[in-house]
């Protein structure tokens, strides 16, 4: 028999997990920061970075830290968060705001699949694809 297992999407940042959770769990109905534990001294990472956090966006449930050590990757947009919208008021307000500081990968606009789609990295290197269904 196979036991409970869970999958859960992680998200490694760099200085920038606390203030990035923040901004999501603003933008989405149903979302909060669970649970988050912050560096100390001696364990390693910078004090006050986050060690390791558990948040939700509309009750799905997300992990992430910021990473202790210096390396060469970050996000890719190969890897996104994909949000379907029931309004386009809510597409086009969560759009603005995921595009402030970050980098338009696909501007709103209609498309063969989709009435409205945008795709955005935002200005922590999270890549977001956002429909209108």
């Amino acid at each position: 028999m196979m036991e409970k297992i869970r999958i859960r999407t992680f998200l490694m940042f760099q200085g920038q997990a606390e203030e990035a959770m923040k901004l999501y769990t603003t933008l989405f109905p149903n979302s909060e920061i669970l649970e988050m534990s912050k560096y100390e001294e001696g364990q390693g990472g910078r004090v006050g970075d986050v060690l390791q956090a558990t948040f939700t966006l509309n009750g799905v449930e997300y992990m992430c830290i910021d990473s202790p050590t210096d390396h060469d990757f970050t996000f890719t947009p190969s890897m996104s968060l994909y949000v379907d919208f029931d309004s386009e008021e809510e597409l086009d307000r969560v759009y603005e705001r995921l595009s402030e500081g970050g980098k338009l990968l696909m501007p709103l606009d209609k498309q063969p699949f989709s009435k409205k789609f945008g795709w955005v990295e935002d200005r922590f290197g999270v890549s977001w694809q956002l429909n209108l269904k």
